[in-house]
């Protein structure tokens, strides 16, 4: 059976929201699962953050509530509306992209799975988009305020950062340590995400270019050491969080990170549609919608390097 070829109809339906999952998911922290993801959010998600008071006191024969108590305070997690709107003319394709399924009449059709091709492409920079948001991203055309400003707006930096190089990285990575609360060190899901650039100064640093580590470097392989494998600090796993502006990091437990979209809500959708026979053009156009944003449970859980 041949592929469908798609006229001067829209492609919408059944396959727009796997589409705008890809788009989403495809973004590497969600893709590693790196955060808690929030899906199906209609409008808003509302996270109770609960701190106990005086819970534990010596005992007797009775029954006192009025010693210890429980204070609920609630974080909002309000994805923002997006949108992509692309138009491509056809008659840039003709040198570059299927020309022969194209044929030879003036009047073209959309290539068969062109409108794949352009989904995929453009799911791709909404991934590479949404990543940044997620990490560096400020309220304002096109973004939602990521960790790094919310964090800010909240108390802000707790380690001031500094310029990381192989040769202090580990004492910058050690200082983000120090200032944790105990009560998070050991946890299991706790991860430290740090930028690309102090990715490589640390994968360099045991490399044998940093003073503790000697001129071998681990297990004496020298700079040939990392295979691009998992690393880890101190027992704490860091993830590469590609979003990350230089020299910044954030510790934090995955569980205290959440991400929330309406991945199937009704407002998303994912349309190509060829205007050929709509106002006479060769134009294509491109429509996304989607919705996404982050928030943190606990701020005092959380260790910012900004």
């Amino acid at each position: 059976m041949a592929n469908p070829t798609i006229t001067a109809s829209s492609y919408a339906g059944e396959f727009a929201g796997k589409y705008l999952g890809a788009a989403l998911l495809s973004a590497s922290t969600l893709d590693a699962g790196a955060v808690t993801i929030l899906p199906n959010i209609k409008y808003k998600a509302a996270m109770k953050v609960g701190a106990f008071s005086n819970l534990v006191r010596s005992a007797d024969c009775d029954f006192d509530a009025t010693t210890s108590g429980l204070t609920l305070t609630e974080k909002v997690l309000t994805p923002t509306e997006l949108q992509v709107n692309l138009q491509i003319c056809k008659k840039e394709l003709h040198s570059d992209w299927e020309a022969a399924q194209m044929g030879f009449s003036a009047f073209d059709q959309l290539p068969p799975l062109f409108s794949d091709y352009v989904i995929s492409r453009v799911a791709a920079e909404v991934a590479n988009a949404t990543e940044t948001s997620i990490w560096q991203g400020a309220a304002g055309e096109g973004n939602f305020d990521g960790f790094d400003a919310l964090l800010t707006a909240d108390g802000g930096a707790d380690v001031a950062e500094g310029t990381v190089t192989s040769a202090n990285v580990i004492a910058e990575l050690g200082k983000i340590v120090d200032a944790a609360p105990s009560t998070i060190l050991g946890k299991e899901d706790l991860t430290l995400y740090v930028s690309n650039n102090i990715a490589r100064a640390y994968i360099r640093a045991l490399g044998g270019f940093a003073a503790t580590i000697g001129g071998a470097g681990v297990d004496n392989k020298g700079t040939t050491w990392y295979n691009g494998g998992e690393l880890s600090f101190e027992g704490i796993n860091i993830f590469v969080a590609k979003g990350l502006a230089n020299n910044k990091a954030i510790l934090a437990q995955k569980s205290n990170l959440f991400f929330g979209t309406g991945l199937l809500d009704d407002r998303n959708e994912v349309k190509v549609i060829d205007m050929a026979d709509i106002d006479g053009s060769q134009n294509v156009r491109v429509v996304m919608r989607y919705t996404a944003g982050v928030q943190y449970g606990v701020r005092g859980d959380i260790v910012l390097y900004s």
